[in-house]
């Protein structure tokens, strides 16, 4: 087989990687799958699923950028060229016809439908969760198409929403059982978003940081801040940060001036309501007990900010509970309602190892040598927005009908050696009574069971859209 060599015409501009060419926005074997498919097939219905995985429920999230950003955007003949010619050299077959048809007829807008449920809806594994049709009968090649952007965009957010809606779930249990009620309050700002370094890149960043603030409003990731703002139709503030110190800012004072480092934040950031404050560059119990609960002590008391200290080294479990502890020795607490220590005047903040089981794992810790869980609040990194991949919830989407000789049949795998990778037949939906959930096929409405799949796209235009407060709300009402 000869190596087809790139011509000095198939050249790929920095400018047309960054505007996505969508004919090239998929996996390389599916620009030949037009010729695949039996005679006389006019359309492929397809669903995506999370199968199962980590999770007994996901957080759905990220149609809406998927859809603002890739599908809302026509195609145009550059880069019906521009594929032409790429996919000559890479050895794969091209259907120009195809795609200047949808040129020609639809000006660049792809002809295919997508029903969605609502994002922020948060549903049992094992049900569809969006379904894609095309609409034109010469286009039934164009549903597969779109699986690979379309299911990388849903599979991340939702993810990452279901990751952090799922470590939401642990902090609210032990605040129920060791904080007073109003410290519920609270609950949106005890998980923060440090991921922006740890993941693979800006858009990732966005995309898994916009998923996040389904369920949180605290963050240092401010690339999530605007993709929630432009793609979640919100002008309002979505998250919020405070000023915090890092190595590099404490350690440039020199270990003989540690104690200056720390009351230059103090002094520098007086009225700000919360001041954090790394001190574990060195030894953070000697500085938890010597110089903050020393030397800086009436000043904290007197400055009117909450002094956070960020402990980012070590076994977390015992550091936490360790300095709890020292900082109860030198500050004090109150017994709360539950009859829980609430540290006075400082706070910890945790923000190196932190998984949903760390988590877990501090929270009990504090609880049984007595102290609530609002004396902590947590950052997560690479284990909010990137340890997780497509099979943390064993996404798929798979293609369940056809439309074959004006007929329409089941499209289903059934593989001997994996039940789990069985795929569902027919047209289908979502049905909900407001608890339950069930997927049938489309137009099984029993009942108090309602379809709660809405049409969200069609041939270019989106058709329903919902605002960062109205997704939030969604999380809420089916948490």
């Amino acid at each position: 087989m000869t190596t087809p060599r790139l011509s000095s015409k198939c050249t790929v501009s920095e400018e047309n990687i960054v505007t996505i060419n969508m004919i090239l926005n998929t996996d390389s074997y599916k620009t030949s799958q037009w010729l695949q498919y039996p005679p006389n097939t006019t359309k492929i219905f397809s669903y995506g699923e999370a199968r199962g995985g980590q999770y007994p429920r996901t957080v759905f999230a990220g149609m809406q950028p998927y859809l603002k950003e890739y599908l809302s955007k026509p195609i145009t003949r550059e880069m019906i060229e521009e594929a032409a010619i790429f996919l000559k050299a890479h050895g794969e077959p091209f259907n120009r016809e195809g795609w200047e048809y949808i040129l020609e007829t639809y000006d660049g807008y792809l002809p295919v439908k997508i029903r969605a449920i609502r994002e922020g809806t948060i549903v049992p594994v094992s049900n569809v969760l969006f379904t894609v049709e095309n609409t034109d009968p010469k286009c039934y090649w164009l549903t597969s198409y779109i699986e690979t952007s379309l299911l990388r965009a849903i599979w991340y957010m939702t993810t990452v929403a279901t990751n952090s809606w799922s470590t939401k779930q642990v902090i609210a249990k032990y605040l129920e059982e060791t904080a007073d009620p109003e410290a519920m309050a609270g609950l949106d700002f005890k998980l923060h978003d440090f991921g922006a370094r740890g993941v693979s890149s800006f858009e990732s960043a966005g995309l898994g940081g916009s998923a996040h603030l389904l369920n949180f409003m605290g963050t240092d990731t401010m690339t999530s801040i605007l993709y929630a703002m432009k793609f979640y139709n919100t002008d309002e503030m979505p998250a919020f940060s405070v000023p915090a110190s890092e190595h590099s800012t404490m350690t440039a004072w020199g270990r003989d001036r540690e104690t200056e480092s720390y009351q230059n934040m103090i002094e520098k950031f007086e009225g700000y309501p919360i001041i954090s404050i790394v001190p574990d560059a060195y030894d953070v119990f000697n500085a938890a007990e010597n110089i903050f609960g020393g030397n800086l002590k009436d000043e904290i008391i007197a400055c009117g900010s909450m002094i956070v200290i960020r402990s980012d080294s070590g076994d977390p479990t015992p550091v936490v509970a360790k300095l709890a502890n020292i900082l109860d020795s030198r500050f004090g607490s109150r017994i709360n309602s539950r009859g829980y220590k609430e540290l006075n005047h400082v706070k910890i903040l945790q923000g190196d190892g932190i998984t949903e089981a760390s988590i877990s794992s501090i929270l009990k810790r504090l609880k049984d040598t007595g102290f609530s869980a609002d004396n902590v609040v947590f950052g997560q990194g690479g284990a909010l927005l990137q340890q997780l991949d497509r099979d943390t919830c064993k996404f798929a989407m798979k293609a369940s009908a056809a439309e074959i000789d004006g007929k329409w049949i089941d499209v289903y795998k059934d593989p001997i050696t994996d039940s789990g990778k069985r795929s569902k037949r027919g047209r289908i939906s979502l049905f909900s009574d407001g608890k339950n959930f069930v997927t049938d096929l489309v137009g099984s409405e029993n009942g108090e069971y309602k379809d709660i799949m809405y049409d969200v796209f069609e041939n270019g235009k989106i058709l329903k859209e919902w605002t960062l407060k109205e997704v939030r709300e969604q999380v809420r009402i089916t948490t």
